[in-house]
This record gives structure tokens, sequence and C-alpha cells, in this order.
């Protein structure tokens, strides 16, 4: 008898919210247009692949650097939380992703290949010009607040099928 075919394993992923204080006060958070690649022509975050043989802080420093050109170290590096992508209708884009927020970091933003960054008020984040599913999760990162969530995508892999909410 042979096993039951395995499912794929999600692909391990980042995100890294860099966020800052104006001189007004008000807070920012950094994000960007993404230029190539899964979710081209979207206003995204910094982040990205696990690669072999890195921790998420390793990637999550990495992913910034290339797409930013900051430095943030690993010990900058507060962890805001938890998602698991699931898409039904594409189970090989499945993600497990280890969210990041940061207040301290080098350099300054710079467009790369992928991605060109600009700062966006928290009071006025681009939801419409982003994932679906960011304006459930977001808001979280953005507050402070520490979170699991799993996400699935509807039939289309871009609007939410359902959003659920777990103690971490």
């Amino acid at each position: 008898m042979n096993p039951a075919p395995r499912a794929p394993r999600a692909t391990p992923v980042v995100l890294c919210f860099l966020m800052r204080e104006t001189r007004a006060g008000a807070q920012e958070v950094l994000l960007g247009l993404k230029k190539t690649g899964f979710g081209i022509g979207r206003i995204v975050t910094l982040g990205g692949h696990v690669e072999p043989g890195e921790t998420p802080e390793q990637a999550a420093v990495r992913e910034v650097f290339e797409e930013s050109g900051v430095t943030v170290t690993a010990g900058d590096l507060e962890p805001a939380g938890s998602i698991e992508f699931m898409f039904p209708s594409r189970p090989e884009w499945d993600m497990s992703t280890v969210v990041y927020r940061s207040w301290s970091w080098s350099g300054k933003p710079a467009p790369s290949a992928e991605i060109e960054p600009a700062w966006y008020s928290v009071d006025a984040v681009p939801y419409t010009d982003m994932w679906e599913d960011s304006a459930y999760w977001m808001p979280k990162v953005l507050s402070g607040e520490y979170f699991a969530a799993a996400v699935t995508l509807a039939e289309d892999n871009e609007c939410v099928g359902s959003v659920v909410f777990s103690s971490p």
C-alpha cells in the first residue's frame, strides 16, 4: 500500500515593516510598489523568501537591504506576528510568514529592481492598492500588536476567502 501523497510544504517567508515618527509626531511605515515577480503592481511591504540555511531574522535583514538599501540588524527586529497564507487552488503558493517591525535602521530607502519604496502615514495606508488581506491584519502590525493569523485566499487567488486570528 502506497502512502497518501503529502501536501506541499508552505514556503517560509518574512515581512518587515520599517516604522518611523515624523517631526510632527505622526507615524509612518515604509512600503513599496512591487515592480517584478509575485504581487507586481501592488503596494507591498519589504520581505521575501527565507533562503536555505537562513533564520527568519537573517532573511528579514537581507530582504530589507536588497529591496530598499536600508540596513537593519537582527537585534533591531521586533516580532510582530505570524501569518499562514493558504491558496486552496494553488497550494504550491502557500506561505508560512514571520512578521517583524523595526523602529531602528541605517540608510535612506532607495529604489531597487524589485521595489519602489515610499513612506506612508499609518493613518493613510493605501489598502486598495495592496493585497486585499492586508487590510485585515496590517492594522495590528501598525498598532504594535502581536498576532497570529490564517489567511485563506478565494478561488481567484486574490480575494480573501477567510481570515482567522488565533492566540499567538
